[in-house]
């Protein structure tokens, strides 16, 4: 069973996420809900992906992002976190090397908070998360040497600090300092990722400033419901850059935990996956199944499989959850196969013969095989704030060992809340 490559769903879903976050939701409390736009200038460098990466110069990125102040007394996420603001950004970068490295292109909606107020006023915290097309590729014979990007189409995540430096009647001047990402989700190998760290100057242009400045903040009750979930999760990903085709991994887990506030969400579960690379590989009875491993033959279906326990948390505003897990594999057995295959190297010898060099199984083997994560946005189809009962949500994930990719995943879950409980 194959599929078309996730990109395409998830860029359509980042759309979804745009339109009801910072768009669609009409307020009641109109003049408090003005957008702003904010024209942004970053310099800063790329990192190196790789040994012998491509030399780059002076990293240059121009976005322009336009944001919706969540200030409505409807909006009880919104008064819980301290009225952030959201909203999308359009981004360009020249990564400083334009024919090896080449350029990107983002769109990353995000969501931005006030930290420490009462000591540092004027300090934002802004987290973006999106997708990026990428017009410069590895290719083994042309550009070897950038194993960061294989694909044209790429997850993408910022993080900035802002600072408002002046602020006028109409306009917050900012320098911000942070970080940017780009990778594929381990559907194409080498991805090794492109990461940058910028400095910025922008300019928040918001005509409503005066009025906004005049909100009178609403009070809610504490409140909180337990939660039930399932989730039927369909991934993709690629086992090593020579069985580098596209295959799918199935995904189902069960969780339970707390809603407080109708806008933070606890729990944990129990999940279970099952690779299609693996048991290809197993069923085809490769290399180090035929000298390692040959009792995996025995059950292929068995040893393709992992699961575990996860804890998750997830930031509910309204339609839209921005969600982290971090998760346990209890069993992934053929996680050893993985390492050996994606951690080993060749080389030519004298007599022009190729040795290939199987990745250790050292104590960072123990750790990435044991530690899982995920990260990804959820679109649940009734709104949050109205604690719903019943829900139904679509989402679109990156799942990791540790802090590297594992694979891309297109979500469908159900989430069934018990009665709310409302503290006078």
């Amino acid at each position: 069973m194959h599929f078309k490559n996730y990109t395409s769903f998830i860029i359509a879903l980042t759309f979804v996420v745009l339109y009801q976050s910072c768009f669609a939701q009409t307020t009641s409390n109109s003049k408090n809900s003005s957008l702003f736009f904010i024209p942004e200038i970053l310099i800063g460098k790329t990192l190196e992906a790789n040994t012998d990466f491509p030399e780059t110069k002076l990293q240059k990125n121009l976005f322009f992002s336009l944001g919706q102040h969540n200030l409505n007394t409807n909006k009880e996420w919104a008064a819980r976190l301290n009225y952030p603001k959201t909203g999308i950004s359009f981004g360009y970068t020249d990564f400083g090397n334009s024919e090896n490295v080449g350029h990107a292109y983002s769109i990353l909606p995000f969501i931005e908070f006030s930290i420490l107020k009462k000591r540092i006023d004027g300090l934002n915290l802004q987290i973006g998360f999106g997708s990026s097309y990428m017009d410069t590729q590895y290719d083994e014979t042309t550009n070897e040497f950038n194993r960061a990007i294989t694909t044209k189409i790429n997850w993408s995540f910022r993080s900035f600090f802002y600072y408002d430096v002046f602020k006028s009647n109409t306009t917050d001047w900012r320098f911000g300092l942070g970080y940017l990402h780009h990778s594929n989700g381990h559907t194409n190998l080498p991805n090794q990722g492109l990461n940058s760290i910028a400095a910025s100057v922008s300019a928040k242009i918001d005509g409503k400033k005066e009025d906004i400045s005049n909100f009178e903040k609403p009070t809610f009750k504490t409140k909180s419901q337990i939660y039930f979930a399932l989730r039927f999760g369909l991934g993709q990903n690629v086992l090593s850059q020579k069985f580098n085709s596209k295959k799918e991994v199935f995904t189902i887990t069960a969780s339970a935990g707390k809603i407080i506030n109708n806008t933070f969400k606890f729990g944990g579960g129990f999940y279970y996956r099952f690779y299609e690379h693996y048991y290809a590989y197993i069923n085809n009875n490769e290399v180090l199944v035929q000298e390692q491993f040959p009792y995996y033959t025995e059950n292929p279906f068995g040893y393709a499989t992992a699961f575990g326990l996860f804890a998750t948390s997830e930031l509910l505003l309204n339609h839209v959850g921005f969600e982290f897990d971090l998760g346990l594999n209890i069993y992934k057995p053929f996680y050893k196969i993985d390492w050996k295959l994606n951690k080993g190297y060749s080389y030519e010898t004298s007599n022009n013969e190729t040795v290939e060099v199987l990745g250790e199984l050292d104590w960072y083997y123990e750790i990435k095989r044991t530690v899982s994560a995920r990260m990804g946005l959820k679109y649940y189809l009734w709104s949050t704030d109205k604690a719903p009962k019943n829900n139904i949500y679509f989402g679109a994930h990156i799942n990791a060992n540790l802090g590297q990719a594992d694979f891309t995943e297109l979500s469908l879950g159900y989430v069934y809340r018990f009665d709310l409980k409302v503290k006078n």
